[in-house]
């Protein structure tokens, strides 16, 4: 099983390499994308950053802020992150500090209609402060406060709160800009209503895929 998930895995990579090597349509894809929350000095509104890694893998700190954003892009580059800003203060306020865990701020945005699948309507965004282990990653600090969430048989996570209903990171539409070279990178992956990650367009590819991280991941978890 693994040993045909790893081949699946290399043959997807090669072909997403291969996608940056000439001229091709650009794929959009709407799916969950991961954000970090950066603070901005002089108490200004902090900005969102595209995550580097998945947020199976990323442990934020006690004071941190994490965001997830479901929208249609091309590419990370031109993905739109939480329209709330990422402010700890305002999410945490009311949440003291407890031995032994952190506090995590959590921004869930649903998109905009247009970015919708068809028959269904975004919530309202929401945001939370969740309060979970110090070791704790930043899917099981979305799972804390953001459940149903939604994976496909690969461990992709495909939604948040119950939202989309149906559908896993699927194409959308063709376009005519060419991608870059740069292949996609891996995001790590695991498939636990403890945590998990998001599906992420990452290196200026259109793919979301589930990569060779998945495998290891959830073994880990498992022997854990």
């Amino acid at each position: 099983m693994r040993a045909r998930r790893a081949a699946g895995v290399l043959l997807l990579a090669g072909a997403v390499a291969g996608l940056g090597a000439g001229p091709a349509q650009a794929q959009e894809y709407r799916y969950w994308s991961f954000w970090d929350g950066r603070p901005a000095a002089g108490g200004a509104a902090g900005a969102w950053a595209y995550a580097t890694e998945g947020p199976g893998t990323a442990r934020p700190a006690d004071g941190a802020v994490v965001g997830f954003r479901f929208t249609v892009s091309v590419d990370s580059a031109k993905a739109a992150g939480p329209r709330t800003a990422p402010d700890f203060a305002a999410l945490c306020d009311r949440t003291p500090a407890r031995a032994g865990s952190k506090r995590v701020g959590v921004v869930i945005d649903f998109g905009t209609a247009a970015d919708a699948p068809s028959g269904e309507r975004p919530p309202a965004g929401r945001t939370a402060c969740a309060q979970v282990p110090a070791d704790a990653s930043a899917g099981e600090a979305l799972a804390a406060v953001a459940k149903p969430l939604r994976y496909d048989a690969d461990a992709l996570l495909c939604g948040i709160a119950g939202y989309p209903r149906s559908g896993c990171a699927e194409q959308v539409s063709g376009g005519g800009a060419e991608p870059t070279a740069t292949p996609a990178a891996p995001r790590a992956a695991g498939k636990d209503d403890d945590g998990g990650p998001s599906a992420g367009l990452v290196g200026g590819i259109g793919a979301v895929v589930v990569l060779g991280a998945t495998g290891v991941w959830q073994a880990r978890r498992r022997r854990g």
